[in-house]
C-alpha cells in the first residue's frame, strides 16, 4: 500500500497556459500541476532547445580547469579515477575521450566493486604513483576521500576532485574541489550526476559553453544521468532530451551505444528514457557488478563494431546472470526477514553470508518496495558487512546511517540511497540505532503514489495517450503521467503469458475499457469480480499489425472505500504489536463476533489472507481481520500454506474447542496500554 497523493490542478489556469503555448489543455494542466504555472517556464520546458545552466556557477570548476590544463601542457600522466556503476562509468569514458582528443597521455583507473569497494583507496593512490601518475582526476567519487588525497598529496601528486556526492564535515585537501553540494558553491540546478560535472569541466577547459558542446556527448552524459536516476527537470531535462536525440539521428552514433542498442532489442527510432533505464543502463552496471568495469569503459570508447558488439553480449549474458542472483538473494531475504520479523521495523536492515555485493543495492530497491520501508542489504564476510540501502521520499536513509556512523567503518551517498560498510559484531546495534532514529522523526513515514489527475474512463484514448507526449522524457522528477480512475467495478480476470500477468477488464457507466498488471498471478490477486475499486494508471501507444493501440496499464489498485488514513495508522499500530512495543491497540482489537466472522468466511472455502482481508472490509478493519488470522493461526483453528508469497488459509478438521482469549496475540491487544 501506498498513500495516494492527488495533484491540485487548476482548469482555467491550464486553459491559459494551453492558448499562450498553443499546445493541448490536458497536457498545461498536467504540466502546471507539476509546477510549471508561467507560460515562460513552461515553454522551456517543453522547448527541444537545450538549456543547460553556466559552467561557472559550479565553485572551483575553473580553477580544476586550469590544473587539468596545466598537466595537459606538463605532459603529466593523468589518470581519470572512475566508478564502477553507469554514472563512473559514462563519467570516465567521456573525460578519458576528451583528454585523448587534446593529446593528454591519460589512463583511467575503477577500483573493482568486490574486492576494493567504492571510492579512492590508498593502495590504488599508491599503484597510481607507482605507474608514473602524476595527476588524478576523479569523476562521481573523491568528495570523501580525505585521507587517500593527504597521501597522494604527500607523494607529489596533484589531485582534482569531481563528484555529486554529499560532502562530509571536512573537505579533502585537494587542488580543486568541484561538487555542487559544497555548501559554498553558488550553483542554481544542483541535482547533477557525476557524469554531467565530468562534463561542467569539460566545459570550463574549453571555455564553451554546454550547448556548444553537449551534442558531443550528450550520449555520454545522458545514459548516466537516466542511469543515476537524476530528476529530469533543468540541466538534466536538456541533457537526456539532446541524448535522445542523438540516440536516434547522429551519423556518428558511439560504436559501443550502437551495440547496447542492439544487444538490448532496441531500435534507434523507439528510443525513450525509459529503454535507456531498463535496457541500456543494466547492462553497462552489470560489467561492474558481475567482473571488471573497465570492459564497460572500453566498449563506450570503441571503435571497433564488432569488437563492441562481442563486449555487449557478454554484458548481456552478465546481465542476465545478474537478475538470477538478484532473484535468488531476495528471496533469501524475505525469508530472513520475515523469520526475525525485521518486516514490523521502520528500517529494514537485513544481512546474509556472502551475498553477491554487486547486487546488494538493488534487492534494497526491491525489498523497499515490496515492504513500503526503507531497507538496507548486508552481504557479510567474515569479520565485515558490506552493503546499500535505499528510501523513499519522505525519509532520508543518509540521515538516519548518519546517526548511527559511529558503528559504522564508512559510509557515504545520497538522501535516499546510501552505501555502508561495517563490522560484522555490530550489526545488531546498527540495525537498532538506525530503527530509534526513525522512531524519532515521529510518524512512520510511508510511500506515496502521486497521481496527476482523476480520469473519466469515457476520455481514455489515443489521442490523450499522444498529447501526454510532449512531456517526455519521463524519469525521476518527471514522471510518466499517473491518472485515477476512480469507482470502476472489475468485470473479469484473465489471466495471460502462462500466467504471469492479468489483464482486466472494468466498467464504469457506459463504458468499459481493459487493463493490463504485470507481475500479478490469479493467486496473488486479492481482488474479485464484482468488485469496485479505485485504479492507478499510465497510457502507452502500442503498434500492432500495422494499428494503434492505446495501452492502459495499472500502477495501483485498491478499493474504494479504503480509508487510507485509518489504514496506516492501524498498519503502524500492528508493526508495533508484533515487535513488542506497547500502545493503545484497540484500533485494531476484534470482538469475540468479529473473530467469529473471519473464521465462518474461511470456513466457505479456502482463501489468500490478502482476499480475506478486502473481503471483510469495510465491516472490518484490514488489521483487525488480520489480528483474528494470527489468533486463529495460533489456536490451530486454521491452516496456513503459503506457496509463492500467497498465505493460503483453511479451516482445521474437528479443532478442539479452545477460548479465544487463549491467544497471545488477542491477549497482548487487550491490554491496551500505552
Amino acid at each position: 500500500m501506498k498513500r495516494w497523493l492527488l495533484a491540485k490542478t487548476d482548469k482555467e489556469l491550464a486553459k491559459s497556459l494551453a492558448e499562450e503555448c498553443d499546445i493541448d489543455a490536458f497536457t498545461a494542466l498536467i504540466a502546471a500541476s507539476r509546477g510549471y504555472t508561467d507560460a515562460a517556464a513552461l515553454e522551456e520546458f517543453l522547448s527541444d532547445e537545450p538549456n543547460v545552466s553556466d559552467y561557472r556557477e559550479l565553485a572551483d570548476v575553473e580553477k580544476a580547469a586550469s590544473v587539468v590544463n596545466e598537466a595537459i601542457e606538463r605532459d603529466d600522466l593523468i589518470a581519470v579515477y572512475g566508478d564502477y556503476d553507469c554514472d563512473g562509468i559514462t563519467a570516465t569514458a567521456l573525460l578519458v575521450d576528451y583528454l585523448r582528443g587534446r593529446g593528454a597521455r591519460v589512463i583511467y583507473y575503477i577500483p573493482d566493486r568486490i574486492l576494493e569497494g567504492y571510492g579512492m583507496h590508498e593502495e590504488s593512490v599508491k599503484a597510481l604513483y607507482d605507474k608514473g601518475v602524476n595527476t588524478i582526476i576523479t569523476v562521481d567519487n573523491g568528495i570523501a576521500a580525505v585521507k587517500e588525497i593527504e597521501l597522494a598529496n604527500s607523494l607529489g601528486m596533484t589531485v582534482v576532485v569531481t563528484d555529486h556526492h554529499l560532502p562530509q564535515e571536512v573537505l579533502p585537501n585537494a587542488a580543486a574541489v568541484v561538487d555542487p553540494h559544497r555548501v559554498d558553491c553558488p550553483s542554481t540546478f544542483k541535482n547533477i550526476c557525476g557524469v554531467a560535472v565530468a562534463f561542467k569541466l569539460v566545459c570550463a577547459m574549453e571555455e564553451k559553453p554546454a550547448e556548444q558542446l553537449l551534442p558531443r556527448y550528450a550520449d555520454l552524459v545522458g545514459i548516466g544521468t537516466v542511469g543515476d536516476v537524476m530528476p529530469l527537470t533543468g540541466d538534466n531535462r536538456s541533457i537526456v532530451k539532446m541524448c535522445l536525440r542523438v540516440l536516434k539521428y547522429s551519423k556518428k552514433l558511439r560504436k559501443g551505444i550502437s551495440a547496447l542498442l542492439q544487444i538490448s532489442g532496441v531500435s534507434r527510432d523507439a528510443v525513450t528514457s525509459e529503454k535507456i533505464a531498463f535496457s541500456i543502463v543494466p547492462r553497462i552496471n552489470a560489467a561492474g557488478r558481475m567482473g571488471d568495469a573497465k570492459r564497460a569503459v572500453e566498449l563506450l570508447l570503441s571503435e571497433d563494431i564488432k569488437d563492441a558488439l562481442t563486449v555487449s553480449d557478454t554484458l548481456d549474458r552478465e546481465n542476465g546472470a545478474r537478475q538470477e542472483k538478484e532473484r535468488k538473494i531476495f528471496a533469501e531475504a524475505v525469508k530472513i526477514i520475515e523469520n526475525n520479523g525485521y518486516n514490523y521495523q521502520r528500517v529494514i536492515v537485513v544481512q546474509g553470508e556472502n551475498w553477491h555485493s554487486g547486487v546488494v543495492g538493488i534487492v534494497a530497491g526491491k525489498l523497499c518496495e515490496f515492504y513500503g520501508k526503507p531497507a538496507i542489504v548486508l552481504t557479510v564476510e567474515n569479520d565485515l558487512a558490506f552493503g546499500s540501502g535505499r528510501s523513499f521520499n519522505g525519509f532520508e536513509l543518509f540521515d538516519a546511517v548518519n546517526f548511527a556512523s559511529d558503528l559504522t567503518v564508512q559510509f557515504g551517498g545520497h538522501a535516499l540511497a546510501c552505501g555502508v560498510t561495517l563490522k560484522t559484531e555490530n550489526i545488531d546495534a546498527f540495525r537498532h540505532k538506525v530503527n530509534d532514529f526513525a522512531e524519532k522523526m515521529g510518524e512512520r513515514a510511508v510511500p506515496a503514489l502521486e497521481l496527476d489527475c482523476r480520469l473519466n474512463p469515457a476520455a481514455l484514448g489515443i489521442s490523450l495517450a499522444e498529447n501526454i507526449k510532449a512531456l517526455e522524457p519521463f524519469g525521476m522528477g518527471n514522471p510518466q503521467p499517473v491518472f485515477a480512475l476512480c469507482n470502476v467495478v472489475l468485470n473479469r480476470i484473465t489471466p495471460i503469458a502462462n500466467g504471469k500477468h492479468l489483464r482486466l477488464l472494468f466498467s464504469k457507466e457506459s463504458s468499459s475499457f481493459q487493463c493490463l498488471l504485470f507481475g500479478v498471478t490469479q493467486d496473488k490477486f486479492p481482488f474479485s469480480e464484482g468488485d469496485t475499486l479505485d485504479l492507478a494508471v499510465t497510457l502507452d501507444i502500442n503498434l500492432f499489425g500495422g494499428e494503434e493501440n492505446l495501452s492502459v496499464f495499472v500502477k495501483g489498485i485498491r478499493l474504494s472505500d479504503l480509508k487510507e488514513e485509518e489504514y496506516f495508522k492501524c498498519q503502524a499500530l500492528y508493526d508495533k504489536l508484533k515487535i513488542g512495543k506497547t500502545a493503545d491497540f484497540s484500533p485494531i482489537n476484534p470482538t469475540r463476533d468479529e473473530v467469529g466472522i473471519v473464521y465462518k468466511t474461511v470456513m466457505q472455502g479456502t482463501i489468500s489472507a490478502e482476499r480475506l482481508k478486502q473481503k471483510l472490509y469495510p465491516a472490518l478493519s484490514h488489521f483487525k481481520t488480520q489480528v483474528a488470522i494470527d489468533a486463529l493461526l495460533e489456536l490451530s483453528l486454521l491452516n496456513g500454506v503459503e506457496a509463492d508469497d500467497v498465505l493460503k488459509l483453511s479451516t482445521v478438521k474437528n479443532a478442539p474447542k479452545t477460548d479465544l482469549m487463549n491467544a497471545q496475540i488477542l491477549r497482548r491487544v487487550g491490554e491496551n496500554n500505552a
